[in-house]
């Protein structure tokens, strides 16, 4: 069996409701969507200039290059989450502001170029974890942020995430 095939959409008892807004944007296997997108999302983010890394689609809203700092530093929190849980470490994994994250990270600063450098890092390290996964690791669960959620649930929401934020990067920026 590959280790995707135990990572089978999962059940909303196994995420918070507020999930399933990333959840529902994953269609099939999710390894293979994690795989797609990370190629994709990589290629899009490659051909941007920086000057549209610095477009912010009205006032007070993140630019460009914090909207991919953003997707960078969300996916390493949710692969670490992802990776405790699969472990089977029950203790309570707390929850995280994105607000500050966004603000200390320095994107605006950075080159688009080495933003989609990163996130191409990150997915990678993502893809390796999930790709390790034995069926009992996709089935374990623990606490995040308050909430019970299952290591498989956790590799749709990153995905979901993903699918979510480039739909705003396409709608609203480019």
């Amino acid at each position: 069996m590959s280790a995707s095939t135990a990572a089978a959409r999962p059940a909303p008892t196994e995420y918070a409701p507020y999930y399933e807004r990333y959840v529902s944007l994953v269609a099939g296997d999710v390894v293979e969507t994690l795989e797609r997108q990370g190629a994709e999302t990589a290629a899009l983010l490659r051909g941007l200039t920086e000057e549209q890394g610095d477009v912010r689609y009205e006032p007070g809203k993140g630019s460009v290059k914090e909207l991919i700092g953003h997707l960078i530093d969300t996916e390493r929190i949710l692969s670490y989450r992802l990776l405790r849980v699969a472990r089977g470490d029950r203790r309570p994994i707390e929850g995280f502001d994105q607000d500050p994250y966004v603000a200390n990270s320095n994107a605006g600063a950075r080159t688009v170029s080495s933003l989609a450098d990163e996130f191409g890092h990150v997915r990678g390290a993502t893809l390796a974890l999930v790709r390790g996964l034995d069926d009992a690791a996709w089935s374990r669960s623990g606490v995040a942020n308050e909430n019970e959620v299952s290591a498989r649930a956790l590799a749709y929401i990153i995905a979901g995430h993903e699918a979510h934020h480039v739909r705003i990067l396409r709608e609203r920026y480019l």
